[in-house]
């Protein structure tokens, strides 16, 4: 883990905190460059907009590849509060991104070392940085309580 991962980690927890406003699950998600300046931000917006797809991952990759100007985010690191699922761990893989930082694991749905590991399948030819846990606690009691509070 280095340094500037909690720090971004904070980030991406301002961005799932604004999901609960839209009912969302408060996932939330950053991209940065090599250097660490950010080039999208995403939290799910799935109720918000009615988009499936519309997970914090998939919502940072899309605006960091619009900021870029090209879909190969080579040279990023991705920092998400929860654990990828299938869908997301794929869209990592698509957009090259070559370290993944997260921080609760998703026990039901993870697909990064909990449930499955796409991202480090030794079929797929691309290579993937992962930094489990930081600050999981925290994500984790975003997500509990958001839950703790529909029931």
């Amino acid at each position: 883990m280095r340094r500037e991962d909690t720090a971004l980690m904070a980030l991406a927890l301002a961005e799932a905190r604004r999901a609960v406003a839209t009912g969302d699950v408060p996932v939330g998600a950053v991209v940065v460059d090599r250097d660490g300046v950010v080039l999208g931000t995403g939290r799910n917006e799935r109720e918000a907009t009615g988009d499936p797809l519309a997970h914090a991952e998939v919502v940072a990759l899309r605006a960091a590849a619009e900021t870029r100007g090209a879909w190969r985010l080579d040279d990023c690191t991705l920092v998400v509060t929860l654990e990828p699922c299938v869908m997301c761990a794929g869209a990592v893989l698509a957009a090259r991104i070559p370290r993944l930082v997260f921080g609760a694991w998703d026990d039901k749905a993870g697909a990064v070392g909990s449930v499955l590991d796409v991202i480090r399948d030794r079929r797929v030819p691309h290579e993937v940085e992962v930094v489990a846990g930081v600050a999981a606690d925290e994500c984790a009691a975003l997500l509990t309580g958001f839950f703790a509070e529909r029931r």
